[in-house]
């Protein structure tokens, strides 16, 4: 093999190292098949069983398999299958957008504590600290009540009560890398200091950040289904938390109609930690000898 050859494989090895120990990580592949299946079920859903979650379609409280309805429907006579697979997609985007902010929130406001240090990162970690005392769930409960319940709302509520883990990680990563060698190497040839931070720092940060983003997914559906039991949700709109608050008086009548919905959380938000633990053992470092 010639050197460029092995220059090229020894470029492309960690990456490649790092998927093989995702694949041989049997249940985080299990876990990313099925959220794959519910990924795809909530896009396409809709469009193979193109039944309005709305509508009422027949008697109310038909268990599931009566009268040619596989889910059976709700306190309303509704598709229970038509609200989960509608459902599916609100309470997907929901997790995937308040991580999305979450994220960038606890990126910009670690790697600004953790790059400048002094009063800068005195300032920041103050206010992360004040973040992370409040009550979350209270707190998000005040931002539906004030501005409305409404799906971007929500999402930011959920967002913006989210980030103070992904802020702290960003921090450590960044005073850990800082002091590394190309850094300074970096710095002695004039870099800026924000292509610094983000284009050379962050790069050498992200796999941690990539892991508590991905859990997050899980902790923010988790965190609409608790506001949606709670009633402060969009009730035009219909998720699985949704689904769920709206038929909690009648589940000792029609057990299936807080139970399906709640199953599929518990196997969405479990298949998302899955993942994240395999992404946690593919990306760090200290764990390639397993």
């Amino acid at each position: 093999m010639s050197n460029p050859d092995r220059a090229t494989v020894a470029a492309q090895s960690p990456l490649a190292e790092s998927l093989g120990r995702f694949c041989r990580n049997s249940a985080a592949m299990i876990a990313l098949v099925i959220l794959s299946l519910i990924v795809l079920a909530a896009i396409f859903g809709p469009f193979l069983y193109p039944t309005d979650p709305f509508e009422m379609v027949w008697a109310p409280f038909s268990p599931p398999g009566a009268d040619g309805f596989t889910l059976g429907t709700d306190y309303l006579g509704r598709d229970m299958l038509a609200q989960i697979i509608g459902g599916a997609r609100v309470s997907i985007m929901i997790g995937f957008s308040a991580a999305f902010i979450s994220a960038g929130i606890g990126v910009g406001i670690g790697a600004l504590a953790g790059f400048y240090r002094g009063w800068v990162e005195d300032v920041l970690m103050r206010m992360t600290e004040f973040f992370q005392v409040l009550p979350t769930l209270l707190f998000s409960m005040v931002i539906v009540a004030l501005f409305g319940a409404s799906l971007p709302i929500i999402t930011f509520a959920i967002g913006i009560v989210s980030w103070t883990a992904v802020a702290r990680i960003t921090r450590a990563e960044f005073m850990r890398i800082r002091e590394l060698e190309f850094v300074m190497a970096a710095r002695a040839t004039g870099t800026p200091p924000h292509r610094i931070m983000f284009s050379v720092i962050l790069p050498n940060a992200l796999p941690p950040i990539i892991v508590q983003a991905a859990l997050m997914v899980g902790s923010a559906i988790l965190f609409e289904a608790g506001l949606s039991f709670l009633g402060l949700t969009d009730p035009n709109v219909v998720s699985w938390g949704q689904i769920i608050g709206s038929n909690r008086q009648y589940i000792l009548d029609a057990g299936y109609t807080v139970t399906l919905p709640g199953l599929c959380i518990f196997v969405t938000v479990l298949c998302i930690s899955l993942v994240g633990d395999g992404l946690n053992d593919a990306l760090n470092p200290k764990l390639r000898i397993r």
